[in-house]
């Protein structure tokens, strides 16, 4: 396709993109699930045939949607949830695999390469469809944490194990000694190229001035990250994930609140866009003829993918009380029911080698299963939260967070006067007057949240009306810097490790005693 004809086919897209927003949002439907509704008939608008090109989505889009989740995760929060987070995308996603493998063989006679194949890819979860949800009806941040977690961590995953099938597919054989070696050297490879990568970028960050150069260097950061992981032969994906939560977590800690801004803005804008993209490409990619004729098999499939994920979710996170603050039942049905599938797995199922036996089945059976997912749970992911009673916030919580809204907003201010008056941009007697109107501000949020968190004693606390849920969040994270602190003493040798234990495992009962946030 030459360049006018890209640029005329991207503007078709982007106004179709624009109309199916607006008419998404009026009728209260997921963005995604209204993009691939309408890339179903592009293609037999345009002159010329568009697709989704793998090569791309796993170089470029890619890249840029896991670095842009992991300099917007908390690493902090993301520790505090690893636990759960590390079993579904871990444990969780081999054991999803194998059952999916296993049921596809038994019900449509795949051999096993093939069958395997799908299994890894129809395991891996997109959840763009459930953060959109969540942006618009509220649910418990811990919950949040945990499909964001295990969605950066499960694309990793999916890229590894595709990787080791296609190896054995391409070799003929491999042990289970070499799979495992083979396993951990392009995970933690890519968790050292992703450490290394991203410290090492960290003080040319602090260097640069300007948030347009700052801007570019991220953007070097993500793509380049993964080319090197991929040059090495370890998991570009995971070295990723790792300079982007480094980076997000330490390099932007220091910047001033407009470079910081203009990065996160750009990385959102990006992520956006990337999605839409994907998501209108994934109905272009769709042949509904070839949908209608496969559709037993793709039905077949379903099935297998959500017992796959059922088998796994409920006893891992059952598990989870054992060692962890045990997860909700009704947080369970919703990663099981929301297990929704997206341009991953198309990108995926568009990488099967062409000498593969049945390609072109594969690929279908795939693109249906992804239709069928982001049409029938993207459509009722809405209701479902609702139904299950995960939005429900009381009128202190709210209070509580337009409060806390207040507070951030005025010492964030502060913060940047006090910047502006070191470096001369601001005189004294402007900073003075500026500063007392936003310590109004503050004064009055402290009073309010003193009043309301004062009103009952924490032992007094009442679980179903979930008043006092943001107090235990803060109080958690004070229970984990204390925790992060004793470990560290550990390290240096500071305490000695008996004693030092005792206080840590009194942090994890008080730890466990807390409500979900």
């Amino acid at each position: 396709m030459d360049v006018a004809s890209l640029i005329t086919v991207s503007i078709i897209l982007l106004l179709l993109a624009t109309g199916v927003a607006l008419i998404t949002r009026r009728l209260r439907v997921p963005y995604v699930t209204g993009l691939v509704l309408a890339g179903l008939p592009i293609t037999e608008l345009l002159s010329r045939r568009i697709g989704l090109d793998p090569i791309l989505v796993l170089n470029l889009f890619l890249p840029i949607l896991v670095f842009e989740a992991g300099i917007n995760t908390d690493i902090r929060r993301l520790r505090s949830t690893f636990k759960p987070i590390a079993l579904l995308a871990g444990p969780g996603a081999v054991f999803s695999s194998a059952i999916i493998a296993v049921l596809l063989k038994l019900w449509l006679g795949l051999a096993w390469i093939p069958a395997l194949f799908i299994g890894v890819i129809l395991a891996n979860t997109d959840t763009v469809s459930m953060i959109a949800v969540f942006k618009e009806i509220p649910v418990p941040s811990r919950l949040s944490t945990i499909v964001e977690g295990e969605t950066l961590f499960n694309d990793a995953a999916a890229l590894v194990s595709f990787n080791l099938i296609l190896q054995v597919y391409s070799t003929g054989s491999l042990t289970f000694l070499e799979g495992v070696q083979q396993l951990l050297f392009i995970s933690l490879g890519g968790c050292l190229v992703g450490l290394v990568l991203g410290y090492l970028s960290i003080p040319i960050f602090d260097r640069l001035d300007d948030p347009l150069s700052s801007l570019l260097l991220t953007v070097a950061v993500a793509l380049g990250t993964f080319q090197v992981g991929q040059f090495i032969g370890v998991s570009g994906a995971v070295a990723v994930v790792v300079a982007g939560l480094i980076f997000g977590n330490l390099g932007l800690g220091n910047t001033s609140a407009s470079s910081r801004i203009t990065l996160l803005s750009f990385w959102e804008y990006a992520s956006f866009t990337v999605n839409t993209f994907i998501f209108l490409l994934i109905g272009v990619e769709i042949n509904l003829v070839t949908l209608w004729r496969t559709l037993p098999a793709i039905l077949l499939a379903v099935l297998a993918y959500q017992a796959g994920r059922v088998i796994t979710v409920y006893p891992l996170l059952g598990m989870v009380r054992l060692f962890d603050r045990p997860i909700p039942v009704r947080w369970q049905h919703l990663l099981f029911l929301g297990n929704i599938k997206g341009s991953l797995s198309m990108a995926l199922a568009l990488s099967l080698p062409t000498t593969l036996s049945g390609r072109e089945s594969l690929i279908a059976l795939v693109f249906g299963c992804v239709l069928l997912s982001l049409v029938g749970q993207g459509l009722s992911l809405p209701w479902l939260v609702k139904r299950l009673n995960l939005s429900k916030f009381s009128e202190a919580q709210q209070q509580v967070e337009q409060l806390q809204a207040q507070l951030i907003t005025a010492k964030a201010a502060q913060d940047e006067l006090d910047t502006l008056l070191k470096t001369g941009v601001l005189p004294k007697a402007v900073y003075e007057e500026m500063r007392s109107a936003y310590q109004v501000q503050i004064a009055s949020a402290e009073k309010a949240l003193r009043e309301l968190y004062n009103r009952r004693r924490p032992d007094e606390y009442d679980t179903k009306s979930g008043e006092y849920k943001k107090l235990d969040a803060i109080r958690r994270r004070l229970l984990l810097a204390e925790k992060a602190a004793l470990n560290e003493a550990i390290r240096k040798r500071i305490l000695l490790e008996e004693i030092a234990r005792g206080r840590l495992q009194k942090i994890d009962e008080q730890l466990l005693k807390l409500e979900d946030d």
